[in-house]
């Protein structure tokens, strides 16, 4: 299981529900193994690259369909990618392809073990992009040259790839790029799906420009986040949906024009703030070096599989666990994109509602959320993460209740930054469970709550507490949030 405080976690405050949070927690978490499915997709037989597609395809891909690979056709066999966690699901590539593999390179974030042995790793920066991001871009670029249609390619991206796989276009300097990343997603709260539109015109290889580098090797683009969910908030979207309105991945199509980068800029009041090197770059594009268009990308021929639908993997396994204690499990927000604290208070109180007088829901129950909530934090230069102001909000308006717990946790494991330096403790909380006696207890403890969320430094008081959660790092598929009205 991945949640590794579990005693410090469940030691004090309502135990019983403290225990039922957690345990539900650790099965979201433990079901977002990639490795594993990895494993289900991918199978060498009779020199032959075979891949059981079915559960892994996208709806409407017009390519559906199990496919085989003949390596009599192929010379090498290379692994790419970047995304936080993405070494679980390269070393079930490395152990499945075994000798078949030729090498490959991925990027992980800072505080990831060296899983691999065949495939070199880098580890950098997230959520601000470092010079390791820059070197390990390198060392991919570096192996993309000088590949033929005799070579095939498995391409691994997921959550987090938007800022490890940096590597600035001509004019644009990595400072000044890491500069926009804070200014933006930190300073001033920017949703990730907005900042992507701009990202993918400032990078030598997203937008697809990855997949004009690999060109004319043969392509299977695998994401360890789930596609289906990355563009709407709504319903799942199909292939060609997916492919429309990408941000997110770089080995396919990419959706926003230069004309969108600059609009996001304006709306988030960040066009006078963004470096002059940037601006000048957005003002000069044109459609010679727009994003890969869907066509283009189509006509590659490449494959693409989702390793981690939530449908199939997160969400039903904390619906059983949920089941299995006796409580029903509803689906509260599938994406909430919000300021954390905010959302936190909103739904503590509709929790409150709930337990109170029935409506909407009857406890017994759980609620489950998911998404990606944003903290704005300013000049502010708290550690802390935007599960953990959604907790300690909520833990604020649910004071003195005897029956609701709430828990949050990016299920990378690593909700913000990191910064951490406290005894025992991580780098970077994975986020917290808390309860009616939160307040009490940190009150006892000269623990300022309200100031936490304040100056956006909520992971040392969560841990003097013992509702921080520390997890092993894995892949991310947003966050998982869960609301237990008992």
């Amino acid at each position: 299981m991945r949640i590794k405080n579990k005693d410090m976690l469940t030691s004090h405050g309502n135990v019983t529900g403290r225990r039922i949070v957690t345990e539900l927690l650790d099965a979201g978490l433990d079901a977002l193994d990639p490795y594993y499915r990895v494993k289900a997709l991918v199978e060498v037989k009779d020199r032959k690259i075979i891949l059981h597609t079915d559960g892994f395809e996208m709806k409407g891909d017009p390519h559906a369909g199990p496919v085989t690979y003949d390596l009599n056709e192929y010379d090498r066999v290379f692994v790419i990618g970047a995304a936080k966690g993405v070494q679980r699901a390269a070393l079930a590539l490395e152990e499945v392809l075994g000798d078949v593999l030729t090498g490959g390179h991925v990027i992980g974030k800072h505080g990831d073990g060296n899983l691999l042995h065949k495939i070199g790793v880098t580890l950098a920066g997230h959520p601000v992009p470092d010079e390791c991001c820059v070197e390990g871009c390198r060392r991919i670029e570096a192996l993309a040259d000088g590949l033929t249609d005799r070579d095939l390619v498995f391409t691994l991206f997921g959550s987090g790839c938007s800022s490890l796989l940096t590597y600035p276009v001509e004019g644009v300097t990595l400072a000044d790029m890491s500069a926009f990343t804070r200014m933006m997603q930190i300073e001033k709260g920017v949703t990730t799906s907005d900042l992507n539109k701009v990202r993918t015109h400032l990078d030598r290889l997203k937008g697809g420009r990855l997949a004009r580098l690999l060109s004319p090797a043969k392509m299977v683009n695998l994401v360890t986040a789930d596609p289906a969910k990355m563009c709407t908030p709504i319903q799942r979207v199909s292939y060609f949906e997916m492919l429309e309105n990408n941000t997110f991945f770089p080995s396919i199509a990419g959706a926003s024009t230069y004309a969108d980068c600059i609009a996001v800029l304006h709306k988030w009041d960040a066009w006078e703030r963004t470096p002059e090197s940037i601006r000048r770059h957005l003002q000069a594009g044109g459609p010679t070096t727009e994003n890969m268009s869907v066509a283009e990308y189509e006509a590659l021929g490449a494959r693409f599989f989702g390793l981690i639908f939530k449908d199939a993997t997160v969400y039903p396994a904390v619906r059983m666990r949920a089941a299995a204690l006796g409580y029903p499990c509803v689906m509260l927000s599938e994406y909430m994109e919000a300021e954390a604290r905010e959302a936190g208070a909103v739904n503590a109180l509709m929790a409150l509602c709930a337990e109170r007088s029935g409506e909407p829901f009857k406890a017994p129950i759980v609620l489950m959320t998911s998404g990606e909530n944003v903290v704005t934090v300013g000049s502010e230069t708290g550690v802390g993460g935007r599960n953990q102001e959604y907790c300690i909000a909520a833990a604020i308006r649910i004071a003195g209740d005897k029956r609701i717990v709430f828990g949050a946790v990016d299920t990378d494991g690593t909700d913000g930054p990191g910064g951490l330096d406290i005894p025992g403790a991580p780098n970077c909380l994975a986020g917290a469970v808390v309860d009616g006696e939160t307040l009490a207890q940190a009150e006892a403890a000269g623990i300022d709550l309200w100031d936490a969320l304040k100056t956006h430094a909520t992971s040392a008081p969560l841990w003097r507490l013992g509702c921080g959660v520390s997890a092993e790092h894995n892949v991310s598929a947003l966050d998982l949030g869960l609301i237990l009205i008992q």
